[in-house]
C-alpha cells in the first residue's frame, strides 16, 4: 500500500512476522503514531502476547470500549484460552454486522480461528478477498493445509506482484517451496538462511531451516537447529513436533519430546495422531488376548 510518510511500524511488524515476539513488545513504544497506526501497533503487541501464551493478559487489558481490531484480537485470546464456543459465537455475530464485518483484522482473526477449527472453507470465506499482506499470507497457509498448492501459488503470485521483498512474501514463498518439494526445498532453505543472517534467530526461523533439512535428509543438522530452537522456547509446539520426527529419523527415542508436546499442546495434530495410534494398538492387543 502506498504511504505518504515513513512506515513507523516496519520493524515492529517484521519482528512479529519472524517470531521475535518479545522483541516486538519491546519495540512497541513508538512516539507520534497516528490513530490507525496506534491501533495496529496495539494489535501486534497483543498478538505477540498471545503467541507467548499470555492469553489472560490480553483478555484483561482489552475492554469493551476498545476498537474493533483489538476486540477481534481479544476473541483469539479467548478462543486459545479454551472459551471456544463463546469466541466463535461472538465472531460470527460481528462478521454479520455490516458496520464492522469487513474490518481486516476481524477477517484475519476469523481466518486464524477457523483454520484452528480445520474449517478451511469457512476461513476462506472471510480471508479470500485479501486486502492486506497478512490476509494473502494466511490464504497461502489455508490452501496448503487443504493440500492445494496450486491455489497457494496463485496467492503467492499476488503477493509477489504487490511487494516481492516483503517479509511475508518471502515466508509464503518458502512455505510453497516446501509444499512443492524437490529442488524447491533448497530454495526454501536459502530463504530461511537469508532471514537468519539478517535478523535475530527465532524458533520460527530455526524450524523453517530444520524442516528443509529434514526434507533433504540432513537429520543431524536439523536436530542441531531444533535443539537451538528448544533453548529459545522449551514449549514451542512446532519445535517439539519436529524434534519427534527428527529423532525417529535418527533412530533416537522421541518419547520425551512427545510427552512435552502432550503436556504443552494436547490439541496438536501430532499428539492426536499418536493417541489414535496408541488406542488402535490397544484395541488390536485386546482383540488378540
Amino acid at each position: 500500500m502506498a504511504s505518504s510518510g515513513p512506515d513507523h511500524l516496519f520493524n515492529l511488524r517484521n519482528s512479529f512476522y519472524l517470531g521475535a515476539y518479545q522483541d516486538a513488545i519491546n519495540k512497541s513504544d513508538i512516539p507520534n503514531l497516528s490513530g490507525d497506526d496506534a491501533v495496529e501497533r496495539d494489535s501486534i503487541v497483543y498478538r505477540s502476547y498471545i503467541a507467548l501464551g499470555s492469553y489472560q493478559l490480553v483478555i484483561n487489558e482489552i475492554d469493551s470500549s476498545a476498537p474493533t481490531a483489538l476486540q477481534a484480537v481479544k476473541l483469539l485470546a479467548l478462543y486459545l484460552a479454551g472459551d471456544k464456543e463463546s469466541a466463535i459465537a461472538s465472531l460470527q455475530e460481528w462478521l454479520n454486522d455490516a458496520a464492522i464485518g469487513n474490518n481486516h483484522v476481524l477477517r484475519l482473526i476469523a481466518g486464524i480461528i477457523y483454520m484452528h477449527e480445520q474449517n478451511y472453507v469457512e476461513a476462506l470465506k472471510h480471508t479470500n478477498s485479501g486486502g492486506t499482506m497478512e490476509l494473502h499470507a494466511l490464504n497461502v497457509q489455508i490452501y496448503l493445509k487443504m493440500h492445494r498448492s496450486d491455489y497457494a501459488e496463485k496467492q503467492l503470485k499476488i503477493m509477489l506482484q504487490i511487494d516481492e521483498d516483503h517479509t511475508l512474501t518471502q515466508l509464503a514463498n518458502a512455505w510453497v517451496n516446501l509444499a512443492v518439494g524437490g529442488s524447491k526445498i533448497q530454495e526454501a532453505y536459502l530463504i530461511y538462511q537469508d532471514f537468519s543472517e539478517k535478523n535475530q534467530m527465532t524458533p520460527l526461523i530455526l524450524n523453517g531451516k530444520a524442516v528443509c533439512c529434514l526434507h533433504m535428509g540432513r537429520f543431524d543438522e536439523a536436530e542441531s537447529l531444533l535443539l537451538d530452537a528448544l533453548n529459545k522456547d522449551a514449549k514451542d509446539a512446532e519445535t517439539l513436533a519436529n524434534l519427534v520426527v527428527c529423532s525417529l529419523h535418527l533412530g533416537k527415542s522421541a518419547a520425551r519430546y512427545l510427552n512435552q508436546l502432550k503436556l504443552s499442546h494436547p490439541d496438536h495434530m501430532l499428539v492426536q495422531r499418536a493417541s489414535f495410534a496408541e488406542e488402535s494398538f490397544e484395541r488390536a492387543v485386546q482383540s488378540i488376548a
